[in-house]
């Protein structure tokens, strides 16, 4: 298992501030010692209207030069665009497919092999039935167009935020729905213990399909700073033989946070955790 650091708490998604350039970013999180980071799709990051074609390889430059893989990206949800995949307007919808289908060449280019897929939110008027649909027809034709990249989709259930997929039931649904060996799927620890459900539980409902986690105690704490079992998670992971990305997403709801020390303290919780718990197994552990 490798440690990752999502660009959240760098950016201005979705408080604004502190706010700090992509080469910042990076520099800070590699600084720090992480094996990855996650970028997210936001301005002042990596909006894709945003970025010409040198400054994307630009990007992927100061990524080689700090020695800091891609592990992930993810759109920026909400907000102007919008990016719903389950929208009642169908130009929403067909933005947001081409807004995937651009982030998975990003992702590409960048070196990495992970794009999180969100399946969105119903608006009032529109039944869930047809809200699944959408969101269901908008994956599969971004699964099946995106396919040469060797990217894959994962899809993340967002119980805090959401009212369509909220459960790891519902997005193993929605997986088996597509059908596509590009789909797969992730959870964030943060929604599971939001909703009062059990960490472990994720890990051993999606089993081999989980292939990229968000890692964040109640209320977007570091690991270990709230009321999360993490010892617990780690063996689960263990048991599932998970070999992806450990990916803090932390920090960002609200203004006061040090960017820095949040990425530092979950790093100093988790890595020697995870090698304690590799340790145990006789699992060499991951280090940069």
């Amino acid at each position: 298992m490798k440690l990752s650091y999502n660009t959240w708490a760098y950016s201005s998604f979705f408080v604004w501030v502190p706010a700090y350039t992509l080469d910042d970013t990076i520099a800070r999180i590699a600084k720090i010692g992480y094996d990855g980071i996650e970028i997210g799709a936001a301005a002042p990051h990596a909006y894709p209207p945003h970025l010409s074609a040198d400054r994307r390889a630009q990007i992927k430059d100061l990524l080689q030069q700090h020695d800091l893989k891609l592990s992930s990206m993810l759109p920026a949800p909400s907000g102007g665009p919008g990016n719903n995949p389950a929208s009642p307007y169908i130009e929403e919808r067909r933005a947001t497919v081409e807004h995937y289908k651009e982030l998975a060449e990003m992702v590409a280019l960048w070196g990495g092999k992970t794009l999180i897929y969100l399946p969105g939110w119903t608006i009032f008027g529109t039944s869930r039935r047809q809200a699944w649909a959408w969101s269901r027809e908008v994956l599969t034709e971004v699964a099946d167009s995106i396919a040469h990249t060797g990217v894959t989709l994962v899809i993340e259930p967002t119980t805090h935020d959401t009212n369509l997929c909220v459960s790891a039931d519902d997005a193993i649904e929605l997986m088996q729905d597509v059908n596509r060996p590009n789909v797969k799927l992730m959870f964030d620890t943060f929604h599971v213990l939001w909703n009062h459900e059990v960490m472990t539980d994720y890990a051993y409902k999606m089993g081999a399909d989980l292939k990229h986690i968000h890692m964040s105690d109640n209320d977007r704490l570091p690991p270990g700073r709230g009321v999360g079992d993490w010892p617990a998670l780690i063996d689960a992971l263990l048991d599932i033989e998970f070999d992806g990305y450990l990916t803090m997403e932390t920090g960002f709801h609200r203004r006061g946070i040090e960017p820095d020390e949040d990425a530092r303290v979950s790093l100093e919780f988790l890595r020697p955790l995870v090698a304690e718990r590799e340790a145990l197994r006789g699992i060499k552990p991951n280090s940069k």
